[in-house]
């Protein structure tokens, strides 16, 4: 089989920081199963000026082949793609929006890969004018959808429940070495370590949960990360927060494993790794109603959701500080069950699986 991953959501070097390796991980998963992968990376370049990301010049680098547009979705797209061959694919599988428009662009059989910014698009009434009708298009006709999420899925159809025959969920996983084969911290509820990790910045609610639990006695939370809110966070008086900066991966793993909780009320998320992460390393962990990861995260079962506020906060710390030990370590233990289910193995051939439905 060939398939042909279109997106801009992709690193063109191994040591892009500001690139998330999740659909990477994707591709070099299915390489793993035999799956013969092209990456075209279709950069959209004031969009990657405003992200700031790295700039390439329009060629082939390794397995990715990165050409520069103005607007990627406009005009014949094949024009600056020279030599690059794009007729001996099984299917295209393309992500984030300017994937799905320049595939649609391409007129080749493809699956459309939609993430927290597709839901935007389609949402939000300031792209109403043009791109939204461009992208309901490209999902008509595109052969399957796969959603990033539980969340995005059910946003995306009660938008558009005509495209539930052909939706399915296409979730990350973590590296199965990361998971804990045993408890190596004991919960201590007369001392509780809270822990969040994030980029800095205001939608990622940090400083939520630095006002719900300044008042609580018994907790301490570490926030693991750095970003543009860094100075207004540190502001904010509270003498149970430290700040540990950005750290090494392996690090953030060591101060997981040796935390009870882990909370991240975000907005705006496609999935969110550092969940698995959390729940790998241990960790009670607390992500956003609705958002996210919600929906593999089970409020009370496998860990809890709340309302990005700080009363939300606040009320389930103080739940958690009252709960029985044995009640949260079976929490703990279903997380752990959880996310045995969501490797990056498991994760790559869930979504082989589907497209393979629809070749």
């Amino acid at each position: 089989m060939k398939i042909l991953f279109v997106t801009d959501l992709y690193p063109v070097k191994d040591d892009e920081k500001n690139t998330p390796k999740t659909l990477f991980n994707f591709v070099e998963g299915w390489r793993d199963e035999s799956v013969d992968v092209c990456v075209l990376k279709p950069n959209f370049l004031f969009n990657s000026y405003i992200r700031k990301k790295p700039y390439y010049k329009t060629g082939q680098y390794g397995n990715v082949f990165n050409v520069n547009y103005m607007m990627p979705f406009w005009g014949n797209v094949r024009e600056k793609l020279g030599d690059f061959k794009d007729e001996d694919y099984d299917i295209v599988v393309a992500h984030m929006p300017s994937g799905i428009l320049f595939a649609d662009k391409l007129g080749l059989p493809f699956i459309a890969g939609i993430h927290n910014s597709d839901i935007e698009i389609l949402s939000n009434s300031l792209y109403a004018f043009h791109f939204r009708k461009r992208e309901i298009k490209a999902l008509e006709h595109a052969k399957a959808i796969a959603c990033r999420s539980y969340v995005i899925k059910n946003k995306l159809l009660r938008m558009f429940p005509q495209f539930e025959s052909k939706t399915f969920v296409a979730p990350s996983g973590i590296d199965e070495k990361y998971i804990i084969s045993n408890f190596t911290h004991s919960l201590n509820k007369d001392k509780l370590k809270i822990v969040t990790c994030a980029n800095l910045i205001k939608r990622k609610n940090i400083d939520k949960i630095i006002y719900g639990i300044k008042d609580i006695e018994g907790v301490e939370l570490f926030v693991v990360g750095d970003g543009e809110d860094l100075a207004r966070l540190k502001s904010i008086n509270s003498h149970n927060v430290v700040f540990l900066g950005r750290l090494p991966h392996k690090e953030v793993f060591n101060v997981m494993r040796n935390s009870d909780i882990f909370i991240l009320p975000s907005t705006g998320e496609t999935f969110g790794m550092v969940y698995l992460e959390a729940m790998a390393s241990g960790c009670v962990a607390i992500c956003t109603e609705n958002d996210g990861i919600d929906g593999i995260i089970k409020n009370g079962e496998n860990g809890f959701t709340v309302k990005p506020n700080e009363e939300s906060i606040k009320n389930i710390v103080q739940k958690i500080q009252d709960m029985d030990i044995s009640e949260l370590n079976k929490i703990r233990e279903n997380s752990l069950q959880t996310i045995r289910q969501y490797t990056e193995q498991a994760c790559c051939e869930n979504y082989l699986s589907n497209i393979k439905k629809y070749i």
